[in-house]
C-alpha cells in the first residue's frame, strides 16, 4: 500500500489529500498526541492502524482506504468538534482510538446523532457499552471493568483488604474507583479512602500523604499515562512501598512501564489486554511495530490495529459503507488477529482474555522490552460483564 493513501489532519490545520467527495473509505484516529496520553497511545495507535489499512491491502469494495488525524488535548469539546467536521466535512466514516473516557463518551455520542461508527481503545470507563451504550459504539482493548476484576480482585485476594485511592478527577477515574470498589468488597476487602487528583498534574505529595496516611496496605492508583508514572516516581521519594505499602497500577501498559525503568516498576501488578512476548502471533506484530517505531506495542497500540482491522472486514463483509449494516457485521464476526480472539457482544463490548502480568526485576529481564511475567489469565466472560449485565439499555 502506498503511503500517499494516508492523509493525515492535524487538530490546528485541518488538511486532506484527497476531497471529502472522493469515494473510499475514511477512518479518523482521534487520541491526545502532546500531552498527559501521548506515549500511551498517541503517534504510535496512528502506525498502527496504518499497519492495518496495509495488511488489508489498501482498499475495499474497490476503493483506496484513507486515515486522518488529529490532537484532541484530552478537551471534549475539541473533539467533539474535530469529529463533527471529520463527519460532516471531511467525509470520515469511522472514528477509533479516542482515549480519554469524557472525551469517548462525547464522540460517542456524537457518532450515534450523525448514525457514524466509533469503536473506542485507548479509553477505559465501562460506561461505554453500559448505559452510555449506543448502536454504532464499540469498546475493544479493555475498560475500567476487566482492570478491577484483574489488579483489583488479584490483590484483595492476595491479602491487599484496605484500599486507598489517588483518583483521577473525571470520567475515567470515578469509573476505574468505581468498578475496583465493588470487585474489592465482592473480596472480603474494604476502601479506607480516596483523593480526586486533576488530570496533569505535576506534584502528587499532598495526596500521597493522605494515601501514607490512611495506613492502606494497597495505594490504588485511579489514573493513567504520565500521571501514574509521576505518581510512582514520588511515592518513591515517600517511602510508601518501603514502608510496607503496595501500590496498584490500575491502568498501566507497556508504555508507562519503559518511562518508568524496571528499576522503579519492578514488582508492579498489571492488567494488560496484549502483551508482544505472549504468543507467536503477538511477537511477529511486536517485531515489526518495534522496526517502524522504535517501540514494542502496548494493549492500545495492538488494539488499535484490531479496531482498524476488524472494521475494514465488516465493511467487506457487509458490501457497504452503511453504518447498520457494519455494526451488524461486527456484531457477527468473530475477532481473530494479532491482538486477541474475541467476539462482539449486542452492547459493542468486544470481550477477549485479559492477562494479570507483575513487572520483572532489572536481574530478570533478558532484553529491552522484556518487562512482564504472566501471574495468570483471565477469561473474557470473567473480565467482562454479559451484554445483559452491562446496564445497555440496548440490550433490554
Amino acid at each position: 500500500m502506498k503511503k500517499g493513501w494516508l492523509a493525515l489532519v492535524a487538530a490546528g490545520g485541518l488538511f486532506s489529500a484527497l476531497p471529502a467527495s472522493a469515494q473510499g473509505v475514511k477512518i479518523g484516529i482521534l487520541n491526545d498526541q502532546s500531552g498527559v496520553y501521548a506515549d500511551y497511545g498517541g503517534k504510535y495507535s496512528l502506525e498502527a492502524a496504518r499497519m492495518a489499512v496495509e495488511d488489508f491491502g489498501g482498499e475495499v469494495l474497490g476503493h483506496k482506504i484513507e486515515i486522518v488525524t488529529a490532537d484532541h488535548q484530552n478537551k471534549p469539546d475539541l473533539a467533539t468538534s474535530i469529529a463533527r467536521r471529520w463527519y460532516d466535512v471531511e467525509g470520515v466514516d469511522m472514528i477509533t482510538e479516542l482515549t480519554t473516557s469524557s472525551v469517548a463518551l462525547a464522540v460517542q455520542d456524537l457518532s450515534k446523532e450523525k448514525k457514524k461508527i466509533d469503536i473506542v481503545v485507548g479509553a477505559a470507563t465501562s460506561r461505554l457499552t453500559g448505559d452510555a451504550c449506543t448502536p454504532y459504539g464499540f469498546h475493544w482493548a479493555y475498560d475500567t471493568h476487566a482492570l478491577a476484576v484483574g489488579t483489583g480482585g488479584a490483590l484483595t485476594r492476595a491479602g491487599g483488604d484496605t484500599w486507598f485511592f489517588l483518583t483521577a478527577d473525571y470520567a475515567f477515574g470515578y469509573a476505574l474507583e468505581k468498578d475496583t470498589t465493588e470487585i474489592v468488597t465482592a473480596n472480603g476487602g474494604k476502601v479506607v479512602g480516596s483523593v480526586r487528583i486533576p488530570l496533569n498534574s505535576s506534584d502528587f505529595s499532598s495526596f500521597l500523604l493522605q494515601a501514607q496516611s490512611s495506613k492502606a496496605k494497597i495505594v490504588g492508583l485511579a489514573n493513567a499515562g504520565l500521571d501514574t508514572t509521576n505518581s510512582i516516581k514520588q511515592a518513591a521519594e515517600f517511602g510508601i512501598v518501603s514502608g510496607g505499602q503496595k501500590l496498584a497500577g490500575l491502568l498501566m501498559t507497556l508504555a508507562e512501564v519503559h518511562g518508568l525503568g524496571l528499576q522503579a516498576a519492578q514488582g508492579l501488578v498489571l492488567t494488560e489486554g496484549f502483551y508482544w512476548d505472549l504468543n507467536d502471533k503477538a511477537r511477529a506484530f511486536g517485531e515489526r511495530f518495534l522496526k517502524r517505531t522504535g517501540r514494542m506495542p502496548s494493549m492500545i497500540h495492538a488494539g488499535t490495529y484490531s479496531s482498524t482491522l476488524s472494521y475494514l472486514k465488516a465493511v467487506k463483509a457487509a458490501g457497504t459503507k452503511d453504518s447498520d449494516a457494519v455494526a451488524k457485521k461486527l456484531k457477527e464476526l468473530p475477532v481473530d488477529d494479532a491482538f486477541a480472539q474475541g467476539k462482539v457482544q449486542e452492547n459493542g463490548r468486544m470481550v477477549h482474555d485479559m492477562y494479570l502480568f507483575e513487572v520483572k526485576k532489572p536481574s530478570e529481564s533478558k532484553k529491552e522490552w522484556d518487562y512482564y511475567k504472566l501471574l495468570a489469565t483471565v477469561p473474557g466472560d470473567k473480565a467482562f460483564p454479559s451484554a445483559k449485565d452491562s446496564g445497555c439499555p440496548l440490550t433490554k
